[in-house]
């Protein structure tokens, strides 16, 4: 089941989204950020907590001057190992209580540091690759049920009520869990230490509220006989370190998008490309799925209109992660099932839109957020949008999807609403499950104008937005109907320029050439 789109036109898309990429990636290429560099200290095995609670990480990046940071902060823990033998976290807290500076470091050689460090930067990638080969073992032993998988979010704010609440979903059928954040923790520019009982909204995201998490659901797999992912987000201020966090602690996916925080939580634009692009690189490696956030687009304007706009986004946002390294299979753009239901017609739009991302992204496992935007707290009308979001997951062959609540706008899920949700996907994805092997759209019918306006005017906006340059577009509303500047918004100040020796030991492995390397040295 296939709608005519014509190959030039996808590939002057892609085209366009290579060239409004390009000189972003060239911006990153010469700065970093201080989540970069803390995400640096955390594979390095820098965790706890200072003085004043303030992570380690934080603190002992704030103990180097600006003109030290600038050449990255490997290089002071690497010179501060080549001097006092001691490992990593100990010159980290060393520098952090200010037992040990900078200035005491200045005439260690550069190649007494880089090897002193090396057996410290390949025992991070070590046991990032460890739970990459864990995640697989386990996935061939105990297998999921065929895609679209199904996900579903818990959000108390506590974490043990979050590791209840996420067991019973699994239980109900549910193949994926998210863990929403607490609200605002994108905007902190720290990382909270150890399991939290306490958030708004959410649970924080920490590296132990994850290996909670984690632990209660390789249980629940082992006894279902299936496995069920663990998805948590990778946004906003600390996108680097919450990456690393999860590929240490085997989380399977990801919410990472290329300019979310920025539109959405008014983070720095800057920072947000420098930050998303060594965080892809790392769930690259780690084998990670991301998701991207265009399903955000259309919370804010209206669906039928923004569909170019989150289609020019999500061939930005494969730009942005071939350039990091993500292979197709773990770049899971989104999209929304999220048209008015009273227009006319609207679900062979959806069904359109579906349709194209799918054929445009073959590889991609898509991920199909439920309708929000137009539920009004009627049950019943809402659990029958539900089901007609399903069905177009199902039959254009969406893999990751989001089930929709019928108490969405009412009140945080119960128990027995993700139940009920669940049971409308299972009979949904079962009853229906090659209907799109069974059916072909009409030539010229509706769906097919539709998906072939929406691609023309993918390229008409990519036109523009290269012609203004992506940060000058953003600025100018192109997205989501939300202007930021480029020098504005929060987390500005922890962007710097990189010195000339600039060194990060784990880019470094990461790129292409390096990750071979990192690999066969895992093995």
């Amino acid at each position: 089941m296939e709608v005519r789109i014509e190959p030039g036109v996808v590939e002057k898309a892609r085209s366009l989204a290579a060239s409004i990429v390009l000189p972003i990636s060239e911006f990153i290429a010469a700065h970093s950020t201080v989540s970069v560099e803390r995400a640096v200290l955390r594979l390095l095995g820098v965790d706890g907590v200072a003085n004043d609670e303030i992570p380690m990480p934080n603190a002992a990046l704030d103990a180097l001057t600006a003109e030290q940071r600038a050449g990255g902060v490997a290089r002071w823990i690497a010179r501060g190992i080549a001097e006092t033998a001691e490992t990593p976290a100990t010159v980290a807290e060393r520098l952090a209580r200010g037992t040990l500076t900078a200035e005491e470091l200045l005439d260690v050689p550069e190649a007494a540091a880089r090897a002193a460090l090396t057996p410290h930067v390949q025992a991070g990638l070590l046991r990032v690759a460890e739970r990459r080969a864990e995640r697989e073992r386990l996935l061939t032993r105990l297998p999921q049920s065929p895609a679209p998988l199904l996900y579903v979010i818990v959000a108390s704010g506590n974490i043990y009520e979050d590791r209840t609440a996420a067991v019973a979903a699994a239980e109900s059928g549910a193949q994926v869990i998210a863990v929403i954040r607490s609200t605002g923790q994108s905007l902190l520019d720290f990382v909270p230490y150890g399991a939290t009982t306490e958030g708004y909204g959410g649970t924080y995201a920490t590296q132990e509220n994850f290996r909670i998490m984690r632990a209660a659901l390789d249980a629940t797999s082992e006894r279902l006989g299936r496995y069920v992912m663990l998805t948590n987000y990778a946004s906003g201020l600390c996108m680097p370190e919450i990456a690393t966090m999860a590929a240490l602690e085997r989380l399977d996916m990801l919410l990472n998008d290329s300019m979310y925080g920025i539109l959405f939580r008014d983070i720095n634009m800057k920072r947000t490309f420098i930050d998303q692009h060594f965080s892809r690189m790392l769930n690259a490696y780690a084998g990670i799925i991301i998701n991207t956030g265009e399903d955000n687009y259309l919370t804010t304007a209206d669906a039928v209109e923004q569909a170019p706009a989150v289609l020019a986004s999500q061939f930005i946002n494969e730009e942005f992660a071939h350039r990091a390294g993500l292979p197709d299979e773990q770049i899971g753009l989104g999209d929304a099932y999220e048209i008015d239901p009273k227009l006319e017609d609207g679900f062979l739009f959806s069904v359109a839109q579906a349709q194209l991302a799918r054929q445009l992204f073959p590889k991609a496992p898509l991920k199909y957020m439920p309708p929000t935007k137009h539920m009004t707290g009627d049950i019943f009308k809402g659990h029958l949008i539900d089901a007609m979001f399903n069905l177009t997951s199902v039959m254009t062959k969406q893999n990751i999807h989001l089930c929709g609540m019928l108490t969405e706008a009412i009140h945080t899920p119960l128990l027995g609403d993700r139940a009920l949700s669940l049971e409308n996907a299972r009979y949904i994805m079962n009853t229906a499950r090659h209907l799109g092997d069974e059916v072909a759209w009409k030539p010229g019918g509706i769906v097919e104008r539709r998906a072939q306006a929406v691609l023309a005017d993918c390229v008409a906006l990519l036109e523009r937005v290269a012609d203004l340059g992506l940060m000058n577009a953003i600025e100018a509303q192109t997205f989501a109907d939300v202007s930021r500047a480029p020098d504005g918004g929060r987390g500005f100040e922890g962007v710097f320029a990189r010195a000339d020796d600039y060194w990060n030991p784990f880019e470094e492995a990461l790129l292409p050439e390096g990750r071979t390397a990192a690999k066969a040295a895992a093995r």
